[in-house]
Protein backbone atom coordinates (compact mmCIF):
# COMPACT_ATOMS: atom_id res chain seq x y z
CA UNK A 1 0.00 0.00 0.00
CA UNK A 2 1.12 3.73 -0.73
CA UNK A 3 2.78 5.38 2.19
CA UNK A 4 0.16 7.71 4.19
CA UNK A 5 1.18 11.22 3.64
CA UNK A 6 2.45 13.78 6.23
CA UNK A 7 0.07 14.43 9.47
CA UNK A 8 -0.35 17.64 8.83
CA UNK A 9 -1.88 17.10 5.21
CA UNK A 10 -4.16 14.20 6.97
CA UNK A 11 -5.35 16.72 8.96
CA UNK A 12 -5.99 19.46 6.71
CA UNK A 13 -7.47 16.97 4.26
CA UNK A 14 -11.05 17.60 3.34
CA UNK A 15 -13.64 15.18 2.16
CA UNK A 16 -15.26 17.40 -0.59
CA UNK A 17 -12.01 18.54 -2.15
CA UNK A 18 -12.17 16.80 -6.17
CA UNK A 19 -9.47 14.76 -6.35
CA UNK A 20 -8.14 14.26 -2.55
CA UNK A 21 -5.99 11.39 -1.75
CA UNK A 22 -6.81 11.24 2.20
CA UNK A 23 -10.25 11.58 3.53
CA UNK A 24 -10.63 11.69 7.00
CA UNK A 25 -14.05 10.04 8.61
CA UNK A 26 -15.39 10.43 11.79
CA UNK A 27 -16.87 7.41 13.30
CA UNK A 28 -19.18 6.37 15.96
CA UNK A 29 -19.89 2.87 17.84
CA UNK A 30 -22.58 1.79 15.86
CA UNK A 31 -23.09 -1.95 17.54
CA UNK A 32 -21.07 -4.13 20.90
CA UNK A 33 -21.66 -8.37 20.99
CA UNK A 34 -20.56 -8.05 24.85
CA UNK A 35 -18.63 -11.14 26.77
CA UNK A 36 -18.53 -12.03 30.15
CA UNK A 37 -14.32 -10.41 30.05
CA UNK A 38 -14.28 -8.87 26.77
CA UNK A 39 -16.01 -7.56 23.53
CA UNK A 40 -16.07 -7.19 20.09
CA UNK A 41 -16.79 -3.78 18.58
CA UNK A 42 -18.16 -2.62 15.11
CA UNK A 43 -17.82 0.78 14.14
CA UNK A 44 -20.15 2.20 10.66
CA UNK A 45 -18.79 5.64 9.01
CA UNK A 46 -20.42 6.15 5.37
CA UNK A 47 -18.05 7.65 2.88
CA UNK A 48 -18.44 9.75 -0.27
CA UNK A 49 -15.31 9.46 -2.67
CA UNK A 50 -14.66 11.15 -6.22
CA UNK A 51 -13.11 8.09 -8.79
CA UNK A 52 -9.70 7.60 -8.13
CA UNK A 53 -7.40 6.03 -5.18
CA UNK A 54 -8.17 7.34 -1.84
CA UNK A 55 -7.25 6.25 2.09
CA UNK A 56 -10.05 6.22 4.06
CA UNK A 57 -8.78 7.77 7.84
CA UNK A 58 -10.14 7.18 11.26
CA UNK A 59 -8.75 8.56 13.62
CA UNK A 60 -11.16 7.93 16.60
CA UNK A 61 -10.38 4.45 17.18
CA UNK A 62 -9.75 4.42 21.67
CA UNK A 63 -5.98 4.27 22.50
CA UNK A 64 -5.54 0.72 23.86
CA UNK A 65 -7.63 -0.91 20.61
CA UNK A 66 -6.30 -4.53 20.17
CA UNK A 67 -5.22 -3.46 16.75
CA UNK A 68 -4.11 -6.86 15.80
CA UNK A 69 -7.70 -7.73 15.82
CA UNK A 70 -8.91 -4.83 14.11
CA UNK A 71 -10.74 -6.46 10.94
CA UNK A 72 -12.24 -3.55 8.10
CA UNK A 73 -14.97 -4.18 4.98
CA UNK A 74 -16.32 -1.88 2.50
CA UNK A 75 -19.17 -1.52 0.42
CA UNK A 76 -19.14 0.63 -2.64
CA UNK A 77 -15.39 0.41 -3.64
CA UNK A 78 -12.90 -1.88 -3.77
CA UNK A 79 -10.67 -2.06 -0.99
CA UNK A 80 -7.14 -2.23 -0.51
CA UNK A 81 -4.41 -2.48 2.67
CA UNK A 82 -5.22 -1.60 6.13
CA UNK A 83 -2.82 0.60 8.38
CA UNK A 84 -2.90 1.33 12.02
CA UNK A 85 -1.31 3.30 14.59
CA UNK A 86 -1.34 3.92 17.91
CA UNK A 87 1.05 6.94 18.20
CA UNK A 88 1.77 9.99 16.21
CA UNK A 89 -1.51 10.61 15.22
CA UNK A 90 -2.72 13.90 13.48
CA UNK A 91 -4.87 16.19 15.60
CA UNK A 92 -8.35 15.58 16.52
CA UNK A 93 -10.74 18.03 16.59
CA UNK A 94 -13.11 17.56 19.31
CA UNK A 95 -16.51 18.24 19.12
CA UNK A 96 -17.77 19.04 22.59
CA UNK A 97 -21.42 18.58 23.41
CA UNK A 98 -23.41 21.26 24.28
CA UNK A 99 -23.78 20.00 28.01
CA UNK A 100 -20.16 19.41 28.40
CA UNK A 101 -19.30 23.01 27.60
CA UNK A 102 -22.40 24.50 29.81
CA UNK A 103 -21.01 22.00 32.93
CA UNK A 104 -17.42 23.27 32.20
CA UNK A 105 -18.41 27.44 32.19
CA UNK A 106 -20.21 26.74 35.47
CA UNK A 107 -17.50 25.31 37.33
CA UNK A 108 -15.04 28.01 36.05
CA UNK A 109 -17.71 30.46 37.12
CA UNK A 110 -18.17 29.01 40.20
CA UNK A 111 -14.31 29.02 40.77
CA UNK A 112 -13.98 32.30 40.16
CA UNK A 113 -16.83 33.36 42.43
CA UNK A 114 -15.23 31.35 44.94
CA UNK A 115 -12.09 33.15 44.68
CA UNK A 116 -13.35 36.78 44.62
CA UNK A 117 -14.78 35.61 47.75
CA UNK A 118 -11.79 34.78 49.13
CA UNK A 119 -10.38 37.97 48.91
CA UNK A 120 -13.39 39.98 50.37
CA UNK A 121 -12.85 38.12 53.44
CA UNK A 122 -9.42 38.99 53.05
CA UNK A 123 -9.86 42.46 52.80
CA UNK A 124 -12.44 42.23 55.95
CA UNK A 125 -9.76 41.01 57.66
CA UNK A 126 -7.42 43.22 57.51
CA UNK A 127 -9.39 46.25 57.76
CA UNK A 128 -9.99 44.74 61.48
CA UNK A 129 -6.20 44.83 61.74
CA UNK A 130 -6.25 48.10 60.71
CA UNK A 131 -9.10 49.05 63.22
CA UNK A 132 -7.59 47.32 66.16
CA UNK A 133 -4.05 48.99 65.13
CA UNK A 134 -5.80 52.38 65.44
CA UNK A 135 -7.27 51.59 69.09
CA UNK A 136 -3.87 50.75 70.61
CA UNK A 137 -2.46 54.04 69.21
CA UNK A 138 -5.31 55.95 70.85
CA UNK A 139 -4.50 54.22 73.98
CA UNK A 140 -0.94 54.89 73.90
CA UNK A 141 -1.74 58.75 72.69
CA UNK A 142 -2.60 59.18 76.47
CA UNK A 143 0.05 58.12 77.66
CA UNK A 144 2.53 60.42 76.57
CA UNK A 145 4.79 62.38 78.86
CA UNK A 146 3.39 65.91 77.56
CA UNK A 147 -0.14 64.94 78.94
CA UNK A 148 0.44 65.64 82.43
CA UNK A 149 1.91 69.74 80.85
CA UNK A 150 -1.54 70.31 78.94
CA UNK A 151 -4.69 72.41 80.93
CA UNK A 152 -7.97 71.16 81.93
CA UNK A 153 -9.09 72.57 78.47
CA UNK A 154 -7.07 70.65 76.06
CA UNK A 155 -6.75 67.74 78.39
CA UNK A 156 -10.77 67.30 77.88
CA UNK A 157 -10.72 68.03 74.33
CA UNK A 158 -8.09 65.49 73.88
CA UNK A 159 -9.87 62.97 75.80
CA UNK A 160 -12.97 63.42 74.35
CA UNK A 161 -11.31 63.03 70.70
CA UNK A 162 -9.47 59.71 71.80
CA UNK A 163 -12.90 58.08 73.20
CA UNK A 164 -14.54 59.14 70.15
CA UNK A 165 -12.08 57.74 68.22
CA UNK A 166 -11.18 54.22 69.84
CA UNK A 167 -14.95 53.65 69.70
CA UNK A 168 -15.02 54.52 66.01
CA UNK A 169 -12.20 52.17 65.74
CA UNK A 170 -13.79 49.25 67.48
CA UNK A 171 -17.14 49.37 66.01
CA UNK A 172 -14.92 49.18 62.57
CA UNK A 173 -13.14 46.09 63.86
CA UNK A 174 -16.57 44.50 65.01
CA UNK A 175 -18.34 45.41 62.23
CA UNK A 176 -15.57 43.78 59.67
CA UNK A 177 -15.11 40.80 61.86
CA UNK A 178 -19.12 39.94 61.76
CA UNK A 179 -19.17 40.66 58.05
CA UNK A 180 -16.05 38.24 57.56
CA UNK A 181 -17.47 35.93 59.64
CA UNK A 182 -21.16 36.03 58.06
CA UNK A 183 -19.03 36.06 54.29
CA UNK A 184 -17.10 32.42 55.68
CA UNK A 185 -19.94 30.95 56.26
CA UNK A 186 -21.68 32.08 52.63
CA UNK A 187 -18.34 30.47 51.23
CA UNK A 188 -19.52 26.91 52.65
CA UNK A 189 -22.69 27.12 50.51
CA UNK A 190 -20.49 28.45 47.39
CA UNK A 191 -17.79 25.88 47.72
CA UNK A 192 -20.65 22.72 48.01
CA UNK A 193 -21.93 24.69 44.93
CA UNK A 194 -18.28 24.41 43.01
CA UNK A 195 -18.16 20.64 44.27
CA UNK A 196 -21.70 20.03 42.65
CA UNK A 197 -20.89 21.71 39.65
CA UNK A 198 -17.57 19.44 39.28
CA UNK A 199 -19.61 16.64 40.09
CA UNK A 200 -22.20 17.17 37.42
CA UNK A 201 -19.29 17.26 34.48
CA UNK A 202 -17.61 14.33 35.63
CA UNK A 203 -20.90 12.32 35.73
CA UNK A 204 -20.81 13.47 31.80
CA UNK A 205 -17.87 11.98 31.18
CA UNK A 206 -16.46 13.22 28.33
CA UNK A 207 -13.83 11.80 25.76
CA UNK A 208 -10.05 13.42 26.47
CA UNK A 209 -8.10 10.24 26.28
CA UNK A 210 -5.65 9.62 22.85
CA UNK A 211 -6.91 8.20 19.83
CA UNK A 212 -5.51 5.11 17.67
CA UNK A 213 -5.50 5.48 14.28
CA UNK A 214 -6.60 3.15 10.98
CA UNK A 215 -6.09 3.96 7.51
CA UNK A 216 -7.78 1.62 4.86
CA UNK A 217 -7.11 2.09 1.04
CA UNK A 218 -9.74 1.85 -1.38
CA UNK A 219 -10.41 2.57 -5.32
CA UNK A 220 -13.33 3.93 -7.17
CA UNK A 221 -13.96 3.66 -10.49
CA UNK A 222 -16.68 6.29 -10.45
CA UNK A 223 -17.63 8.68 -7.83
CA UNK A 224 -19.51 6.50 -5.16
CA UNK A 225 -21.19 6.62 -1.71
CA UNK A 226 -20.39 3.60 -0.09
CA UNK A 227 -20.02 2.25 3.94
CA UNK A 228 -16.75 1.72 5.94
CA UNK A 229 -17.25 -1.14 8.77
CA UNK A 230 -14.66 -1.60 11.11
CA UNK A 231 -14.24 -4.35 14.22
CA UNK A 232 -12.24 -5.08 16.98
CA UNK A 233 -11.93 -6.80 20.40
CA UNK A 234 -11.45 -5.37 23.65
CA UNK A 235 -11.08 -6.82 27.39
CA UNK A 236 -11.98 -3.14 28.87
CA UNK A 237 -15.66 -4.79 28.82
CA UNK A 238 -18.02 -6.96 29.65
CA UNK A 239 -21.64 -8.06 31.51
CA UNK A 240 -22.36 -10.47 34.33
CA UNK A 241 -25.65 -11.46 35.17
CA UNK A 242 -27.97 -10.48 38.10
CA UNK A 243 -31.11 -12.10 39.50
CA UNK A 244 -34.40 -11.35 41.32
CA UNK A 245 -35.35 -14.67 43.07
CA UNK A 246 -38.89 -14.35 44.36
CA UNK A 247 -40.44 -17.68 46.56
CA UNK A 248 -44.42 -17.46 47.10
CA UNK A 249 -44.88 -19.96 50.25
CA UNK A 250 -48.36 -20.57 49.77
CA UNK A 251 -47.98 -21.49 45.70
CA UNK A 252 -44.15 -23.00 46.13
CA UNK A 253 -44.22 -20.60 43.07
CA UNK A 254 -40.67 -19.46 42.30
CA UNK A 255 -40.17 -16.40 39.94
CA UNK A 256 -36.53 -15.72 37.80
CA UNK A 257 -36.09 -11.79 37.14
CA UNK A 258 -33.06 -12.27 34.84
CA UNK A 259 -30.68 -9.36 34.24
CA UNK A 260 -27.24 -8.05 32.97
CA UNK A 261 -24.82 -5.55 34.10
CA UNK A 262 -23.01 -3.95 31.52
CA UNK A 263 -19.67 -2.74 32.35
CA UNK A 264 -17.45 -0.93 30.09
CA UNK A 265 -13.83 1.57 30.36
CA UNK A 266 -12.55 2.05 26.84
CA UNK A 267 -12.40 5.69 27.02
CA UNK A 268 -14.91 6.60 24.94
CA UNK A 269 -18.44 6.58 25.54
CA UNK A 270 -21.53 4.25 24.07
CA UNK A 271 -24.14 5.93 22.63
CA UNK A 272 -27.41 4.37 21.24
CA UNK A 273 -25.67 1.07 20.00
CA UNK A 274 -27.02 -2.14 18.72
CA UNK A 275 -26.13 -5.00 21.56
CA UNK A 276 -25.79 -8.60 21.97
CA UNK A 277 -25.04 -10.26 25.01
CA UNK A 278 -22.99 -13.51 24.46
CA UNK A 279 -21.90 -16.19 26.97
CA UNK A 280 -18.78 -16.71 24.78
CA UNK A 281 -15.57 -16.36 26.88
CA UNK A 282 -12.78 -15.44 24.50
CA UNK A 283 -10.92 -15.12 27.71
CA UNK A 284 -10.84 -18.77 29.18
CA UNK A 285 -9.17 -21.83 27.57
CA UNK A 286 -10.48 -22.58 23.84
CA UNK A 287 -9.00 -25.59 23.39
CA UNK A 288 -8.60 -29.03 25.40
CA UNK A 289 -5.94 -29.61 27.47
CA UNK A 290 -2.91 -32.29 26.61
CA UNK A 291 -2.11 -35.09 27.68
CA UNK A 292 1.42 -37.13 28.02
CA UNK A 293 2.13 -40.93 28.24
CA UNK A 294 2.51 -42.43 31.91
CA UNK A 295 5.94 -44.47 32.38
CA UNK A 296 6.64 -46.73 35.06
CA UNK A 297 9.11 -49.05 36.17
CA UNK A 298 9.64 -51.82 38.12
CA UNK A 299 12.86 -53.38 39.63
CA UNK A 300 14.76 -55.15 42.48
CA UNK A 301 13.03 -54.18 46.02
CA UNK A 302 15.26 -51.28 47.65
CA UNK A 303 17.17 -51.61 51.06
CA UNK A 304 16.22 -50.62 54.08
CA UNK A 305 18.61 -47.96 54.36
CA UNK A 306 17.56 -46.83 51.15
CA UNK A 307 13.48 -46.46 51.10
CA UNK A 308 13.72 -42.46 52.01
CA UNK A 309 16.08 -41.95 48.85
CA UNK A 310 14.58 -43.95 46.51
CA UNK A 311 10.53 -42.51 47.74
CA UNK A 312 12.27 -38.83 47.01
CA UNK A 313 13.81 -40.08 43.15
CA UNK A 314 10.24 -41.90 42.63
CA UNK A 315 8.41 -39.09 43.58
CA UNK A 316 10.66 -36.93 41.02
CA UNK A 317 10.30 -39.33 38.00
CA UNK A 318 6.16 -39.01 38.71
CA UNK A 319 6.27 -35.27 38.64
CA UNK A 320 8.21 -35.22 35.10
CA UNK A 321 6.59 -38.35 33.30
CA UNK A 322 3.05 -37.67 34.34
CA UNK A 323 1.15 -34.62 32.88
CA UNK A 324 -0.39 -31.33 34.87
CA UNK A 325 -3.71 -31.71 35.92
CA UNK A 326 -6.00 -29.88 33.63
CA UNK A 327 -7.30 -26.08 34.47
CA UNK A 328 -11.11 -26.24 35.12
CA UNK A 329 -12.90 -25.76 31.98
CA UNK A 330 -15.86 -23.61 31.77
CA UNK A 331 -18.47 -24.36 29.37
CA UNK A 332 -21.01 -23.00 27.90
CA UNK A 333 -24.08 -24.94 27.76
CA UNK A 334 -26.36 -25.20 24.37
CA UNK A 335 -29.44 -23.29 23.88
CA UNK A 336 -29.75 -21.76 20.83
CA UNK A 337 -26.46 -23.08 18.52
CA UNK A 338 -25.49 -25.62 20.82
CA UNK A 339 -22.20 -24.06 21.82
CA UNK A 340 -23.12 -20.51 23.45
CA UNK A 341 -26.31 -18.49 24.59
CA UNK A 342 -26.95 -15.16 23.06
CA UNK A 343 -29.20 -12.54 23.67
CA UNK A 344 -30.69 -9.66 21.53
CA UNK A 345 -31.26 -6.28 23.15
CA UNK A 346 -33.87 -4.39 21.17
CA UNK A 347 -33.71 -1.20 22.65
CA UNK A 348 -30.08 0.71 21.89
CA UNK A 349 -28.03 1.40 24.96
CA UNK A 350 -25.77 4.11 26.45
CA UNK A 351 -22.82 3.50 28.53
CA UNK A 352 -20.43 5.86 29.64
CA UNK A 353 -17.04 4.89 30.01
CA UNK A 354 -15.18 3.62 33.12
CA UNK A 355 -18.38 5.65 35.11
CA UNK A 356 -22.44 3.64 34.39
CA UNK A 357 -22.82 -0.06 35.45
CA UNK A 358 -25.88 -0.24 33.22
CA UNK A 359 -28.84 -3.21 33.80
CA UNK A 360 -31.04 -4.14 31.44
CA UNK A 361 -33.60 -7.04 31.65
CA UNK A 362 -33.93 -10.30 29.95
CA UNK A 363 -37.03 -11.72 31.01
CA UNK A 364 -38.40 -13.75 33.72
CA UNK A 365 -38.92 -17.31 33.67
CA UNK A 366 -40.90 -19.12 36.44
CA UNK A 367 -41.32 -22.88 37.76
CA UNK A 368 -42.68 -24.81 40.85
CA UNK A 369 -40.31 -25.47 44.11
CA UNK A 370 -40.67 -28.05 46.86
CA UNK A 371 -40.30 -26.15 50.34
CA UNK A 372 -38.48 -27.64 53.43
CA UNK A 373 -36.96 -26.93 56.32
CA UNK A 374 -33.48 -27.60 56.69
CA UNK A 375 -31.37 -28.33 59.98
CA UNK A 376 -28.00 -28.85 60.09
CA UNK A 377 -27.77 -28.99 64.24
CA UNK A 378 -23.65 -29.70 64.27
CA UNK A 379 -23.27 -25.73 63.45
CA UNK A 380 -26.79 -23.88 63.74
CA UNK A 381 -29.14 -23.26 66.03
CA UNK A 382 -32.42 -22.71 63.42
CA UNK A 383 -33.20 -24.06 60.44
CA UNK A 384 -33.33 -22.68 57.07
CA UNK A 385 -36.07 -22.40 54.42
CA UNK A 386 -35.29 -24.11 51.22
CA UNK A 387 -36.88 -24.30 47.76
CA UNK A 388 -36.08 -27.51 45.49
CA UNK A 389 -36.74 -27.16 41.98
CA UNK A 390 -36.13 -28.31 38.43
CA UNK A 391 -34.80 -25.74 35.62
CA UNK A 392 -37.51 -26.70 33.18
CA UNK A 393 -38.01 -23.49 32.14
CA UNK A 394 -35.58 -25.14 28.39
CA UNK A 395 -33.25 -21.97 29.07
CA UNK A 396 -30.20 -21.90 30.48
CA UNK A 397 -29.55 -20.29 33.94
CA UNK A 398 -25.93 -18.82 34.19
CA UNK A 399 -23.86 -17.97 37.12
CA UNK A 400 -24.38 -15.27 38.64
CA UNK A 401 -25.58 -12.66 41.82
CA UNK A 402 -28.90 -13.45 43.28
CA UNK A 403 -30.87 -11.72 44.86
CA UNK A 404 -33.95 -13.38 47.13
CA UNK A 405 -37.20 -12.51 48.43
CA UNK A 406 -39.85 -14.83 50.35
CA UNK A 407 -43.08 -13.31 49.13
CA UNK A 408 -42.19 -9.71 48.40
CA UNK A 409 -39.59 -9.65 51.65
CA UNK A 410 -35.95 -9.24 50.78
CA UNK A 411 -34.01 -11.95 52.84
CA UNK A 412 -30.43 -12.22 51.56
CA UNK A 413 -28.20 -12.92 48.22
CA UNK A 414 -26.44 -16.12 47.05
CA UNK A 415 -24.45 -17.00 44.36
CA UNK A 416 -26.13 -19.36 41.39
CA UNK A 417 -24.37 -21.59 39.38
CA UNK A 418 -24.86 -22.86 36.02
CA UNK A 419 -27.73 -24.74 35.18
CA UNK A 420 -28.82 -26.34 32.52
CA UNK A 421 -32.41 -26.72 31.16
CA UNK A 422 -33.67 -30.02 33.11
CA UNK A 423 -31.01 -29.53 36.21
CA UNK A 424 -32.10 -30.16 39.72
CA UNK A 425 -31.23 -27.29 42.16
CA UNK A 426 -31.90 -25.37 45.14
CA UNK A 427 -32.32 -21.87 47.09
CA UNK A 428 -31.87 -20.76 50.14
CA UNK A 429 -34.68 -18.21 51.82
CA UNK A 430 -33.49 -17.03 54.74
CA UNK A 431 -33.62 -18.91 58.60
CA UNK A 432 -36.91 -19.76 60.30
CA UNK A 433 -36.48 -18.68 63.90
CA UNK A 434 -39.14 -20.52 65.31
CA UNK A 435 -37.70 -23.60 63.98
CA UNK A 436 -34.75 -24.42 66.86
CA UNK A 437 -32.23 -27.00 67.17
CA UNK A 438 -30.15 -27.56 70.01
CA UNK A 439 -27.25 -30.45 69.99
CA UNK A 440 -25.19 -31.40 73.44
CA UNK A 441 -22.99 -33.97 73.84
CA UNK A 442 -24.24 -36.50 76.44
CA UNK A 443 -20.99 -38.55 77.01
CA UNK A 444 -17.90 -38.47 75.53
CA UNK A 445 -15.21 -41.28 76.49
CA UNK A 446 -11.35 -41.58 75.77
CA UNK A 447 -9.08 -44.33 76.88
CA UNK A 448 -7.73 -47.65 76.38
CA UNK A 449 -8.90 -51.55 77.36
CA UNK A 450 -7.56 -54.18 79.06
CA UNK A 451 -4.67 -54.73 81.89
CA UNK A 452 -2.02 -54.41 79.21
CA UNK A 453 -3.47 -51.36 76.63
CA UNK A 454 -3.82 -53.33 73.32
CA UNK A 455 -5.78 -50.62 71.56
CA UNK A 456 -7.11 -47.56 72.32
CA UNK A 457 -10.67 -46.08 71.84
CA UNK A 458 -13.23 -42.86 71.52
CA UNK A 459 -17.02 -43.02 71.76
CA UNK A 460 -19.47 -40.05 72.35
CA UNK A 461 -23.13 -40.25 72.53
CA UNK A 462 -25.27 -36.56 71.34
CA UNK A 463 -28.86 -35.81 71.57
CA UNK A 464 -30.00 -32.92 69.37
CA UNK A 465 -33.39 -31.62 70.24
CA UNK A 466 -35.62 -29.85 67.59
CA UNK A 467 -38.43 -27.36 68.33
CA UNK A 468 -41.46 -25.69 66.72
CA UNK A 469 -42.49 -22.27 68.23
CA UNK A 470 -44.27 -21.56 65.05
CA UNK A 471 -47.59 -21.55 64.09
CA UNK A 472 -47.47 -23.81 61.41
CA UNK A 473 -46.53 -27.66 60.38
CA UNK A 474 -42.67 -28.15 58.52
CA UNK A 475 -41.48 -30.71 56.62
CA UNK A 476 -38.06 -30.94 58.29
CA UNK A 477 -34.97 -32.00 57.09
CA UNK A 478 -31.61 -32.49 59.57
CA UNK A 479 -28.19 -33.41 59.02
CA UNK A 480 -25.39 -34.80 60.71
CA UNK A 481 -23.00 -36.96 60.27
CA UNK A 482 -21.11 -39.84 62.15
CA UNK A 483 -16.98 -40.41 61.27
CA UNK A 484 -15.96 -43.19 58.74
CA UNK A 485 -12.85 -45.01 58.34
CA UNK A 486 -11.18 -46.67 55.08
CA UNK A 487 -8.69 -49.17 57.55
CA UNK A 488 -9.04 -52.02 58.68
CA UNK A 489 -7.20 -51.05 62.02
CA UNK A 490 -9.97 -48.31 62.70
CA UNK A 491 -13.37 -49.97 63.25
CA UNK A 492 -16.13 -47.59 63.71
CA UNK A 493 -19.87 -48.45 64.85
CA UNK A 494 -22.60 -45.96 64.85
CA UNK A 495 -25.94 -46.06 65.86
CA UNK A 496 -29.24 -43.54 66.02
CA UNK A 497 -32.56 -43.26 67.69
CA UNK A 498 -34.70 -43.00 65.68
CA UNK A 499 -32.70 -44.43 62.37
CA UNK A 500 -31.75 -41.37 59.75
CA UNK A 501 -34.13 -41.72 56.61
CA UNK A 502 -31.39 -41.83 54.32
CA UNK A 503 -27.47 -42.36 54.54
CA UNK A 504 -24.47 -41.22 52.94
CA UNK A 505 -26.71 -38.32 51.25
CA UNK A 506 -25.24 -37.38 48.18
CA UNK A 507 -22.20 -39.41 48.07
CA UNK A 508 -20.80 -38.32 51.27
CA UNK A 509 -19.88 -41.65 53.37
CA UNK A 510 -21.24 -40.66 57.44
CA UNK A 511 -23.84 -37.81 56.65
CA UNK A 512 -27.09 -38.69 57.52
CA UNK A 513 -30.42 -37.49 57.03
CA UNK A 514 -33.69 -37.69 59.04
CA UNK A 515 -37.15 -36.43 57.27
CA UNK A 516 -40.45 -35.60 58.81
CA UNK A 517 -43.34 -33.39 59.71
CA UNK A 518 -43.35 -31.23 63.00
CA UNK A 519 -46.20 -29.90 64.17
CA UNK A 520 -46.54 -26.05 65.99
CA UNK A 521 -45.80 -26.65 69.89
CA UNK A 522 -44.08 -30.43 68.74
CA UNK A 523 -40.98 -31.13 69.94
CA UNK A 524 -38.87 -33.95 68.76
CA UNK A 525 -35.35 -35.48 70.17
CA UNK A 526 -32.95 -37.78 68.05
CA UNK A 527 -29.80 -39.75 69.65
CA UNK A 528 -26.67 -40.53 67.80
CA UNK A 529 -24.16 -42.56 69.01
CA UNK A 530 -20.70 -43.80 67.64
CA UNK A 531 -17.97 -45.23 68.59
CA UNK A 532 -13.80 -45.85 67.50
CA UNK A 533 -11.12 -48.07 68.29
CA UNK A 534 -7.74 -48.50 66.94
CA UNK A 535 -4.23 -50.06 67.81
CA UNK A 536 -2.27 -48.83 70.79
CA UNK A 537 1.17 -48.01 68.69
CA UNK A 538 -1.46 -45.26 66.48
CA UNK A 539 -2.66 -42.03 67.07
CA UNK A 540 -5.79 -41.14 65.82
CA UNK A 541 -6.28 -37.98 62.99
Amino acid sequence: MRAIRPLLYLALAVPSAAFADDIPLTSRVAAVTLYPEGATIRRAVPFDVPAGQHDLILIDLPQDTDLASVRASVTGAEMGGVTTRRTAQPPRSETQSAAIEAARDEVERRERALEAARADIARLRLAVDAANAQTAFLAQLGQGDGIAAQDVSALRDMAQMIGEQTLAARQAAHDAARAATEAERALEDQIEALEEARQTLAALVPEDEDRAMLAVSITALDQTSGTLSVTYNTWNAGWSPVYDMTLTRETGALTIERGAYLRQSTGENWRDVALTLSTVRPSGQTRPSEIGPLLRRIGPPPELMRKEALGAQMESMAMSDVAAPAPRVVTANAQFDGLSVTYDYAPPVSVATGADALRIALGTLETQAKIEARAVPLYDSSAFLMAAFTNDTGELILPGQTHHYLDGTYVGQSQTPLLAAGQESEASFGPIEGLRLTRTTLDREEGGSGIIRKSNDLSEIARIEVENLTEETWPLRILDRVPYSQQEALTIDWQAEPRPTETDVDGQTGVLAWEFDIAPGETRDLTLEYGMQWPEDQVLQ
